[in-house]
């Protein structure tokens, strides 16, 4: 495979997942060490993504004030669009991080009276934006790369809550494998925050559907809602559809 067909395939995935690993991408494109570090490099120069150990992250989802790129802007503002007719005054929400979630937050009606938990950095200050709505961070040690908040501590604020939707930016889904994910810490909030909800609404684009990474943060069955940028009717949906997820 030609250099350029790799950093185009190390781009599609940091775009899609917002982390690669290195040796992830060693196994996946069947080159040595040395070649993925200097890809990375080349590419981490070039300033396409942030060089972290053992891989890299997407710039996109590294949220900055002074970068706010949104890869696929126009199909999350659409989910954005679907999702927010979920969420009613008085309501009670749990958010991950991710850029689809900082879009339906800005789209959220000024008239709108509910509650925000989020252990996310990015998602907790941009909600500071709303007028009549409130919110809760959940804090403690930072997940430098995902920007969220981790630990034994945010797991047991979490465990003291019962909220009416969560809504879970989703890395990856597979209608066998369930929403995967690829750091630790990130699942077991994840899981905390799936079980604090009457409802679990995953969003993501479609190019994250039929996908997988290493590890599972729950099994599709556990999704009640799915909203993606794609006509529910779509036959790429039919497999979730056939497993009773409400799809918008």
């Amino acid at each position: 495979m030609l250099k350029q067909e790799r950093h185009a395939f190390i781009i599609q995935q940091l775009n899609v997942h917002n982390r690669v690993y290195s040796t992830d991408l060693q196994q996946r494109l069947d080159v040595s060490e040395d070649t993925i570090r200097r890809d990375l490099q080349e590419l981490a120069e070039d300033g396409v993504l942030i060089k972290v150990h053992g891989g890299a992250v997407s710039k996109s989802f590294h949220f900055t004030l002074s970068n706010n790129k949104v890869y696929l802007p126009e199909e999350k503002k659409l989910i954005a669009r679907k999702a927010v007719q979920l969420i009613q005054s008085g309501m009670v929400i749990l958010l991950t991080g991710g850029t689809t979630i900082r879009e339906l937050i800005n789209i959220l009606p000024a008239e709108l009276t509910a509650t925000f938990i989020t252990p996310s950095v990015p998602i907790a200050l941009e909600l500071m934006n709303h007028p009549h709505s409130e919110v809760i961070f959940i804090g403690n040690k930072l997940n430098k790369h995902a920007q969220m908040a981790v630990g034994a501590e945010v797991n047991r604020q979490l465990g003291s809550i019962r909220a009416d939707l969560c809504i879970l930016g989703t890395n990856a889904l597979d209608a066998t494998a369930g929403i995967t994910e690829t750091a630790w810490d990130i699942i077991e909030v994840k899981k905390e925050l799936i079980r604090s909800a009457d409802k679990l609404v995953s969003i993501a684009i479609s190019e994250k559907l039929n996908t997988i990474q290493p590890l599972q943060v729950c099994s599709t069955n556990e999704i009640d809602i799915l909203v993606t940028e794609i006509d529910p009717q779509d036959p790429m949906l039919k497999p979730y559809r056939e497993q009773g997820i409400n799809l918008l």
